[in-house]
């Protein structure tokens, strides 16, 4: 089985690099494989409701920037973990994007499989930025992995986030629990939407 993390912030080797190398190893301890992939720092578009991708099933139709990259390994991967420095008392404007358009576009490659999110930051807006990344899993019908605290990793300067012991202890705690619910469920996504008819409903009629 395999988790695939990726890196939400444009520094490719800060805090949340290390943050995630963390969860890597310690998945790697418990036999289950993992991939980090990086979203760069080049421009991300934004979703513009095109609804273009539901004529080209699996990708969003902006193929210039790395979203499609990302979820492209949707289908191969039985987990996702999302890493994120805050801004603003929000997560990453560029991650954010990547998120909606490619659960938009190929979420169904994604839909039901377990995923956990992490927040990284220098001392406040953790917490919401750890809520905002997590919305979008309860959408899909993923199990949210827990720990023994929110996932949240202080540190400023590259490489500082490796010094909060608890941080990091709570990482390879989401790990632990990541690869449990792996192996007890063989790694098949939960049923979902699907199981029985979606009753949508909008409230202007």
């Amino acid at each position: 089985m395999k988790v695939l993390l990726v890196n939400g912030s444009p520094r490719q080797n800060g805090n949340t690099s290390v943050a995630l190398a963390e969860i890597a190893k310690a998945l790697q301890e418990e036999g289950i494989k993992s991939e980090i992939v990086w979203i760069g720092n080049k421009p991300v578009r934004g979703c513009i409701v095109c609804n273009k991708c539901r004529e080209k099933t699996g990708a969003c139709t902006f193929n210039d920037d790395v979203c499609n990259t990302i979820s492209s390994k949707f289908s191969e991967s039985d987990a996702l973990i999302v890493g994120s420095p805050v801004y603003y008392g929000q997560p990453n404007g560029a991650l954010l994007s990547i998120i909606q358009r490619s659960f938009y576009s190929n979420g169904a490659a994604i839909a039901g499989k377990p995923a956990a999110a992490v927040a990284v930051c220098r001392r406040g807006g953790a917490s919401a930025s750890f809520d905002t990344l997590n919305m979008p899993f309860m959408m899909m019908n993923m199990p949210i992995v827990t720990s023994q605290y929110w996932n949240i990793v202080y540190g400023r300067e590259p490489g500082q986030a490796a010094l909060d012991q608890e941080g990091m202890q709570t990482l390879r705690t989401l790990a632990r629990n990541m690869a449990w619910l792996l192996k007890s469920t063989d790694g098949k996504p939960a049923p979902g939407r699907g199981s029985e008819p979606w009753q949508m409903m909008s409230f202007i009629r």
